[in-house]
């Protein structure tokens, strides 16, 4: 029996012409697949209807992965693919990454399903290799913890990190809350210490600094709350 393939498809960082950041494959690709594991259903047509404007999007099938999925539904999201190749599909950036689809991919190859992944922007990937910073040994911790002390303290001891491994920091946290943490940052690092603040990448706004804690204190303060942003500490 001939199975289908679990592509894993890369989605927008921002607002963008398809063309500067997909090789024209993907849309081949993701027009041949009719059904399609998301997040986010809106957010999913959005994206395919964006690819090919003509496409009927009421023929396809959404089956939603996130927080409230249940694990005994993981299995069924799958059942197609005897017939039918499926399109694992990230809410923003590459799957897999700060997203809950690993599930899949990982139930997809104990089913001995071939997982292609395609080509797309990864704001973690463009944030490291344009911060001058370390990308032979970083680290991606996902969120910081919301309780202001916690994340005081797990910002230190990332920093520690940065001395004691040579390793590159990098996290994220919910737009609304990018300035609590970029002031927590400056108030709890050495200030020989680096911070990288990479926003809005591959949009027009597109923003990545690299300077120490103690001249980013001496800087007007960037403009981040409620945008997409990278964090990265190095030394």
């Amino acid at each position: 029996m001939n199975l289908g393939k679990l592509y894993l498809i890369p989605t927008f960082l921002a607002e963008t012409n398809p063309s500067n950041v997909f090789p024209e494959l993907n849309s081949s690709i993701i027009d041949g697949i009719k059904i399609f594991i998301v997040e986010d259903i809106r957010t999913a047509r959005r994206f395919i209807k964006k690819l090919n404007p003509t496409r009927n999007i009421d023929e396809l099938t959404f089956q939603v992965l996130d927080k409230h999925t249940k694990t005994e539904e993981y299995s069924s999201f799958l059942n197609a693919i005897t017939t039918e190749n499926i399109g694992l599909l990230s809410e923003a950036g590459c799957p897999c990454i700060a997203d809950p689809g690993a599930v899949i991919v990982s139930l997809a190859h104990s089913k001995n399903i071939q997982v292609v992944p395609l080509i797309g922007p990864s704001s973690l990937l463009l944030a490291l290799i344009a911060s001058g910073f370390n990308g032979q040994n970083f680290a991606f911790h996902g969120y910081l913890p919301m309780d202001k002390n916690e994340r005081i303290k797990k910002i230190k001891d990332l920093e520690k990190d940065i001395y004691t491994k040579q390793q590159t920091q990098i996290f994220i946290e919910t737009p609304f809350r990018n300035t609590p943490l970029f002031l927590d940052i400056l108030s709890n690092c050495k200030t020989d210490t680096k911070l990288c603040i990479a926003k809005d990448l591959t949009s027009a706004e597109e923003l990545i600094i690299t300077k120490s804690i103690n001249n980013w204190k001496k800087s007007k303060q960037p403009d981040i709350q409620k945008v997409p942003t990278v964090f990265l500490l190095y030394k």
